[in-house]
């Protein structure tokens, strides 16, 4: 059965500031599609959408909408002008019998509607623009980051109804798991060109991955025949030339095509500074609580945070996790219990409110004033990793240009302001990170080099986020605030956590469950699962060989520095952090080659009992 176009791009092309965003794009959306949109930040994904939208005007070409197709967009910041609740705003576009559909929508994302226009808060005014949108159900749904601003509840709410609805859309999103289950077709923006794929996000990397080895291959073979067809230019006799201008145009006109090649923007250049180690014991809560008049956010509740832990705290929006953050680290006080901090703490906040960037500050100003890496008596420098270095360089391995150095804050995109914190919070040396929401507007490859980073990361991790695929990828320990209350800790990531907690039968014991204040935050190897290997073991199995291949340099360099004759009387102090750096390595380097051992002996009964089954 034929699918009719719901919304036509024709010759589109529009340029910013000189700059082309698109030039000649062609793009069709039919009934039925489930399209993922992506590409890196500043790519033009939103723009984009507003083109589709007809939010923004083209340069030239042709926007086409068939008679009786309907396309709504989700506004990023609507204008709520003239409306006194975010309900009204809502529901502004139905009819009086359809509200109903408002408050369903509004159950579903957890925004009130009745919430005065003036004292809603970004995330609620987003909310209600997604939930006007999912009321008035048009044939084409245009989401852009629709699931910002939503707890893990919400977005299962979110994907189950787009799941089950009848209308097309186009999804832009930072949430891995989220796309791979709602998208059966990719566009992909990349330097000003749109590819779309039949296969959804979950096949985009291979599929990118394809096109940009095809483009080096193309790349190396011009480069190739411009290097052949330039020496017989050079070599080739007067008579010859003359006779071949044809030759010399089409070389001519190969150097340019070459030189118009536009160069892939690379990763951010994000690492994360050694530090001293902290001590083995980094944070221990005993029996802490917290109310807020009659809103009680935590039960008595302990866990102790060791070295290399990584623990994620998850739940709905306004369940207190960012208190308990704050209880953690000491910058609230508990009601009853206590908190106590390991030795030798150096840590770095990532603030979800991005409460650390002034909007009036240049990003130039934001680095070079902040005062735990400027460099005293240069304001043209931010000392990076106990190293000084140009503010200009330092924010281009964050992949901002020149230009944008002078920019303020406020003019940034949501990604890019988080790049600017990641790189307030590399440049200095920390032992702990506190993420509270990290993973927020940061785009794909971003997300990778991030997940990446923390695996590696020598210190410990505290986290909240509401993206699953990203928990499932770092975390070692779930702590799940269901409300009430309720604080209950869980070996590994969400998908740990989900097959771990009990069902919801009040009539049935509550299993597994390991309840407030029993003990402490579990390791990975203490995981009791009864079928093979859990996401996060298998993940850190396939981790494992480089860890140990990355420590077995390490400890070879210090035994080759170490075996100079000479060191311990020339270098007594070198010598001993040597010592100390070998011995700490060697034992990280056992603990790793122990984690491997047991995780591939889980592995291979995993394997011989499939194969066990299959005889």
């Amino acid at each position: 059965m034929a699918r009719s176009p719901l919304l036509q791009l024709n010759q589109i092309s529009l340029t910013f500031g000189g700059d082309p965003v698109f030039h000649d794009l062609d793009l069709v959306v039919h009934s039925g599609d489930r399209v993922a949109l992506v590409g890196r930040n500043g790519t033009g994904k939103s723009t984009l959408m507003k083109v589709m939208a007809g939010l923004v005007e083209a340069d030239q070409g042709l926007r086409v909408v068939p008679p009786g197709s309907g396309v709504g967009y989700m506004e990023q910041d609507p204008t709520m002008e003239g409306f006194a609740t975010l309900g009204d705003y809502a529901a502004s576009a139905l009819e009086p019998g359809e509200l109903y559909r408002v408050e369903r929508a509004g159950e579903g994302l957890k925004f009130d509607p009745d919430r005065a226009v003036s004292t809603a808060s970004g995330g609620e005014r987003r909310r209600a623009a997604l939930a006007k949108l999912m009321a008035e159900a048009p044939e084409l749904m245009l989401l852009d980051e629709p699931t910002n601003h939503l707890d893990i509840l919400a977005i299962s709410w979110l994907e189950n109804e787009l799941k089950s609805t009848r209308a097309a859309y186009v999804l832009i999103s930072h949430d891995r798991a989220f796309l791979n289950a709602l998208t059966r077709a990719t566009l992909w923006i990349d330097r000003g060109q749109v590819r779309r794929n039949e296969e959804g996000f979950s096949r985009f990397e291979a599929w990118r991955d394809k096109v940009w080895d095809e483009e080096d291959i193309q790349r190396h073979k011009m480069d190739r025949k411009i290097k052949s067809e330039g020496r017989w230019a050079v070599e080739g006799i007067s008579a010859r030339r003359k006779r071949n201008q044809g030759r010399l145009r089409a070389l001519k006109d190969l150097r340019a095509e070459r030189a118009s090649m536009i160069k892939r923007q690379g990763t951010a250049a994000m690492e994360l500074a050694a530090a001293p180690k902290s001590g083995r014991k980094v944070i221990e809560a005993t029996g802490i609580s917290k109310s807020f008049g009659d809103k009680t956010i935590l039960k008595p509740f302990s866990i102790k945070i060791q070295r290399g832990d990584r623990i994620a705290f998850v739940g709905p929006n306004g369940v207190g996790k960012t208190t308990v953050l704050n209880m953690l680290m000491g910058k609230e006080a508990p009601d009853t219990g206590t908190v106590q901090h390991g030795t030798n703490l150096l840590p770095a906040l990532f603030d979800q409110t991005r409460a650390q960037l002034d909007p009036d500050m240049t990003l130039w100003e934001s680095l070079a004033g902040d005062p735990e890496i400027r460099v005293s008596g240069k304001a043209d420098q931010v000392l990076v990793r106990g190293q000084p270095k140009h503010v200009v360089g330092y924010l281009k391995e964050f992949l901002f240009d020149e230009a944008q150095a002078g920019a303020p804050i406020r003019s940034l995109s949501g990604g890019e302001k988080a790049r600017v914190l990641l790189a307030k919070i590399m440049a200095r040396e920390s032992n702990l990170l506190v993420l509270d929401e990290p993973t927020n507007d940061l785009d794909v490859e971003t997300l990778d080099l991030l997940q990446e980073l923390l695996d590696y990361y020598d210190g410990t991790v505290i986290l909240v986020s509401h993206d699953r695929d990203f928990l499932d990828r770092v975390a070692t320990a779930t702590v799940a605030m269901e409300g009430d209350g309720r604080a209950t800790v869980y070996a590994g990531g969400w998908s740990d956590y989900q097959s771990q907690k009990p069902k919801e039968d009040p009539a049935k014991p509550e299993g597994k469950r390991v309840q407030s204040g029993e003990k402490s935050a579990p390791k990975p190897q203490q995981k009791k699962k009864e079928a093979g290997l859990s996401y996060t073991e298998k993940h850190r199995l396939e981790k494992l060989p480089a860890i140990i291949e990355r420590l077995e340099a390490e400890i070879a360099k210090l035994e080759e520095f170490m075996s100079d004759p000479d060191l311990f009387s020339k270098e007594p102090v070198k010598w001993q952090k040597a010592t100390e750096a070998l011995v700490e390595r060697q034992s990280a380097l056992a603990e790793a080659e122990e984690e491997w051992l047991v995780l591939e002996e889980k592995a291979s009964a995993e394997e011989i009992g499939r194969s066990t089954k299959v005889i």
